[in-house]
């Protein structure tokens, strides 16, 4: 099964990987903050990756890695 690392303590919160998601199974955690004050990004329904790395090339701050 593919996973997605979020490193949130990089991460600040920009949702573009939420948006370039295809699958549409990342948001922005809204009910918790990382120590820059940012709500990370989450995945929320692993089962669902596809591996396709849209979200970890979106992202500016190159706070995700995806294994395939």
């Amino acid at each position: 099964m593919p996973t997605i690392h979020i490193d949130e303590a990089v991460c600040k919160g920009c949702g573009l990987c939420a948006h370039a998601c295809p699958r549409h199974i990342l948001s922005l955690d809204s009910g918790r903050l990382n120590a820059k004050g940012y709500h990370p990004a989450r995945l929320v329904q692993p089962d669902q990756c596809v591996a396709c790395a849209a979200c970890a090339a979106m992202c500016p701050d190159t706070a995700i890695t995806v294994e395939k």
